[in-house]
């Protein structure tokens, strides 16, 4: 059994692997895909990579000796490089083998298909570290944003990309409430216990009403009210329409905030300014979230390294001050963005963020639990909380 030391070394240097970037080429992973077609990549969303993989070989990820998950994200220029056979990969620096890993276990859904005949693994993916007792649910209902149209896309985000690049080849299409909630009853009678909607935006009235329909669906496939599910959605102007979410039966919601510092966040995320009334409109539909859901059920996500980080932090303090489950995930400047070519901050900068966040959220009351429970990802705050708390050892 690795000490909890052991465990946040090899955290670090997956930390530093991401940071550092990671290359590959179309073929490396040809072999490990052909032998386990299951277990190839789904682009739902945004694709982290910093260089097009469009036309790789892409399994979706792997597992450490400790079962901390990998994924294989390009980054051409990357200090570190993938090596792989049918049956496992390796990550090196120069000619040494730093990580050795093994392919990730898919859930038994994966192999089936809804109603409509449409793979499970296209509606929703896992995205907990199952290894480690999460198993959470992640799907996005349109994998585009319609701030592009209106040349408003936030910087950070490469959704759009992702789309042109993925969508046709992996048949990633517009998600019905019933097949969302089909995946959610598969996955739930394997022992999955939380699923997460998002999507990029769209018009607000659709986005309540396709909620509240997902939310219908679930609890009919379900068969009980209680979907243990949340809601992604950006700020509503009529801050009141937050209570249709929790009457439908959302047990979570969440509304990213991205950035802290309001000139910051002006410059970086025109459409949420424009689209959702501005800054302090953001906060004040988040306060309002808190008192509609309660502590610890309403989230927010910041994206670490495009800002100062005192201001990040700051953000961090206030926001979990008042009960939101607040987040950061490590910024990848992504193929495809505005800020493609860019540079993240150093590992040692993400790593202390990273470690501070848990630091904040444990002092301001939010548990590993709820962190779990209203943000869908695996992400360093998720395993040095786990690990800090004994549940990964």
């Amino acid at each position: 059994m690795a000490s909890k030391e052991e465990l946040k070394e090899e955290l670090r240097l997956i930390l530093e692997i991401g940071v550092g970037g990671c290359s590959f080429g179309p073929q490396t992973f040809k072999e490990l895909v052909q032998k386990h077609p299951i277990n190839s990549a789904v682009h739902l969303c945004q694709d982290g990579s910093r260089d097009d993989s469009s036309g790789f070989y892409l399994p979706d990820r792997f597992y450490t000796k400790n079962n901390f998950q990998v994924s294989p994200l390009l980054n051409r220029h990357g200090i570190y490089h993938f090596e792989a056979d049918a049956d496992k990969a390796y990550i090196k620096k120069g000619h040494e083998v730093v990580l050795e890993l093994e392919l990730w276990d898919h859930p038994d859904f994966y192999e089936k298909k809804t109603s409509d005949g449409i793979d499970m693994k296209i509606i929703c993916n896992d995205t907990g570290n199952t290894r480690h007792g999460r198993k959470n649910l992640f799907t996005a209902y349109s994998n585009e944003c319609s701030l592009k149209d209106k040349g408003l896309d936030c910087l950070f985000c490469n959704i759009n990309s992702t789309k042109a690049r993925f969508a046709e080849k992996e048949n990633i299409q517009w998600k019905q409430p019933k097949q969302i909630a089909e995946v959610v009853k598969a996955a739930y009678d394997e022992g999955y216990t939380h699923f997460t909607v998002t999507g990029g935006f769209i018009p607000e009235r659709r986005e309540v009403d396709y909620y509240l329909d997902v939310a219908e669906a679930v609890q009919e496939e379900l068969g009980r009210e209680y979907i243990n599910g949340t809601a992604c959605i950006g700020a509503p102007k009529d801050i009141s329409i937050i209570e249709k979410y929790k009457e439908a039966g959302w047990t979570t919601i969440a509304m990213n905030m991205e950035v802290w510092n309001e000139n910051f966040y002006n410059a970086i995320c025109p459409g949420k300014v424009q689209e959702c009334g501005g800054y302090s409109h953001w906060l004040e539909a988040i306060k309002y979230a808190v008192e509609v859901f309660g502590k610890g059920n309403v989230r927010s996500n910041f994206v670490g390294g495009l800002e100062p980080k005192e201001y990040l932090l700051d953000g961090i303090e206030t926001l979990s001050s008042w009960g939101v489950v607040t987040t950061a995930t490590t910024w990848a400047p992504a193929v495809g963005s505005a800020f493609e070519g860019h540079q993240t901050p150093n590992a040692d900068w993400h790593w202390e963020v990273q470690n501070r966040i848990v630091e904040i959220l444990k002092k301001n009351g939010i548990s590993y639990e709820q962190l779990s429970n209203a943000s869908n990802g695996h992400w360093y705050m998720h395993e040095l909380y786990a690990i800090d708390e004994g549940i990964v050892a």
